[in-house]
């Protein structure tokens, strides 16, 4: 969601702020804002609505400045507009501030402290600045002013703190929100993305949870909130700079759907052990052998991979699976069974819906592991045990590689845990992957195919429909989200068999029905509900898998293990969302409204 860079060193910082905000465009965003001073304390504001290339525009190039802060801006409190975007300031315009995440209580603060403070924002963040510039005119530095603050915060938040008084020096602290520090040869910076400055410094400093930082151009002061001061070694973040670059694509998301054969194949490199078997670590094992139930939380595309792995896990390793949307299970837990197991399952492993989970279970002392994108993310912090995915940076908002690489991941896993279990494996996990990865390829090619198929069923419809049974209902899931949250199609996702007992009063002349069949068991009882919506006049695409496929199907996928077949069959729902999006005239990679990141509830 919202992003945070800033910069202190000797660069014309301006441009870094910029530059770095630039990465963070795929988080999601409406709004955009630096502020840059320089040695003297002379600063400027600039902020706008819209896009980086907007905010470029309204910069001047005179305004130089050494030390900075920048943000882009997704609405929670207040329109999208410049007057709601960060940074905000103080009133004597002393102070400039950044804030990721939401205040809870900023409304009381407000009213204890601020009854005489003119506000120019609908923002919670404004309260934060106020509140520093307060304690400071009644005496305290800045950095106790800030701790002093940031005690009085409910909720969460990165803060970013620039004081024209002190430009030698930058201010952060941390809840609940992810923020890094990075360390560079006489400069030092922020972002909450390390892709925002990978092109600057590979080091990066995490900061935990109530802890408070200055930053100067040669030095990085971290303690908390009670002064213990703490001391951090810097990692060396595994990025590379090329690999956040579109090169010859127009967009990441066409970039990302052909990376996914790579990113199997990847997986099974990175989890081949040198017996030449599937490896996990022994003590992941043994602790999901010791649970009695796994418990799946996860969010939209995540969750829906979760589905998949429920499956997979209750057919390979025979361990049964509940799967939790995280926003609900958070504050509706159900009775759990006496020795659960949680996985957690996030592209980015900053999913604020189930790290709020994860911090119940933790409380309970439960077994947790995280399988995400982002090794050092919050969730891999805080879980017991992490599983990578090894898909490299996804951009586009829309997700599609770090889909298939949890279902990789799950699909290992299973392998793994069923072995130890004693089971004979019914098929060779290493070998099947092989052959996804290879019908992956096959399906990627037949780009024009999936194009023509957009064009004429969904670029001008008004709604969709995707059906499916078993496996394939769960891809239909993933493939209604990817289409509505970037073509804004209503569409969705249902079990075929459910048609006849409500949904089929929607079906109407010409609205869309892709229909997938990958499992032979239920196929022929999808293809009679193929023939309810063409009777009553529903425009239908048929997705199946050759040995299942008829005459007359659109789309024919390589025959590949029916285990394993949401891995290819979702790849053709990915092309269609692509191309309906680009038919329709939307941008593929920043649909509206939407955030990469989602860290806040």
């Amino acid at each position: 969601m919202c992003g945070i860079v800033g910069y202190i060193g000797n660069q014309d910082a301006k441009e870094v702020l910029l530059q770095g905000l630039e990465k963070l465009e795929y988080r999601g965003y409406d709004s955009a804002g630096i502020f840059v001073m320089n040695t003297s304390g002379e600063g400027n504001l600039f902020k706008e609505k819209g896009r980086i290339k907007e905010l470029r525009q309204e910069v001047k190039q005179d305004a130089q400045g050494t030390a900075g802060i920048g943000h882009t801006r997704w609405a929670t409190h207040g329109v999208p507009s410049a007057m709601n975007a960060h940074p905000h300031q103080s009133e004597n315009g002393r102070f400039s501030l950044v804030h990721n995440g939401v205040i809870e209580n900023y409304r009381e603060l407000k009213e204890a402290y601020l009854q005489d403070v003119t506000f120019h924002s609908e923002t919670d963040t404004e309260v934060i600045v106020h509140l520093i510039a307060k304690f400071t005119e009644e005496g305290l530095e800045t950095f106790d002013a800030f701790k002093k603050v940031v005690q009085l915060l409910k909720g969460s938040y990165a803060l970013g703190l620039a004081d024209r008084e002190q430009p030698e020096k930058v201010f952060a602290a941390k809840n609940k929100s992810p923020l890094l520090v990075g360390v560079g040869e006489d400069f030092n910076v922020l972002c909450s993305d390390a892709m925002a400055m990978i092109r600057y410094t590979d080091q990066f400093m995490e900061l935990m949870d109530g802890e408070l930082v200055v930053l100067t151009d040669t030095a990085v002061h971290i303690e908390d909130v009670d002064g213990n001061v703490k001391e951090r070694v810097p990692y060396t973040a595994e990025l590379d700079a090329n690999d956040i670059e579109k090169g010859t694509y127009p967009y990441y998301m066409l970039k990302e759907i052909d990376e996914q054969p790579g990113v199997i194949r990847q997986l099974v490199q990175n989890y081949q052990g040198k017996n030449g078997e599937l490896e996990i670590d022994e003590e992941i094992i043994q602790a999901m052998l010791a649970s009695d139930r796994i418990y799946v939380i996860a969010a939209g595309t995540s969750n829906h991979a979760g589905w998949i792995g429920k499956q997979l896990l209750e057919k390979i390793a025979g361990i049964p699976v509940e799967v939790h949307v995280a926003s609900e299970f958070s504050y509706n837990m159900p009775l759990l069974t006496e020795k659960p197991f949680f996985i957690y399952i996030s592209q980015s492993g900053e999913t604020a819906d189930s790290r709020a989970v994860l911090v119940k279970t933790n409380e309970m002392n439960y077994p947790s592991l995280a399988i995400t994108n982002v090794a050092g993310s919050t969730l891999s912090r805080e879980s017991d045990y992490t599983l990578l995915l090894h898909a490299g940076p996804e951009i586009a908002v829309a997700s599609t590689k770090a889909y298939t690489a949890q279902i990789g991941v799950l699909a290992i896993l299973a392998d793994v845990l069923g072995r130890a279990k004693g089971k004979t494996p019914e098929f060779d996990m290493i070998h099947d992957l092989g052959i996804v990865a290879n019908a992956m390829d096959v399906v990627i090619d037949e780009k024009e195919t999936m194009e023509e198929i957009a064009r004429l069923y969904l670029s001008k419809t008004r709604s969709a429909f995707y059906i499916g049974r078993a496996m394939d209902y769960y891809v239909s899931m993933e493939a209604a989200l990817k289409l509505k949250e970037i073509s804004y199609i209503q569409t969705e996702g249902f079990a075929a068999g459910e048609l006849k007992h409500g949904t089929i009063a929607l079906i109407e002349e010409g609205v869309p029905v892709v229909a997938l069949i990958t499992n032979a068991e239920t196929a022929g009882h999808t293809r009679g509900n193929i023939e309810e919506v063409r009777s009553r006049g529903a425009a239908t695409v048929v997705v199946s898998m050759e040995g299942l496929n008829r005459e007359g199907d659109q789309i024919v996928l390589p025959e590949i293990n029916p285990l394993l077949s949401a891995l290819v069959s979702v790849i053709p729902t990915q092309l269609l969302a692509y191309y309906a999006t680009l038919h329709r005239g939307y941008d593929v990679d920043k649909p509206r409204n939407l955030a990469k990141s989602v860290t806040v509830e």
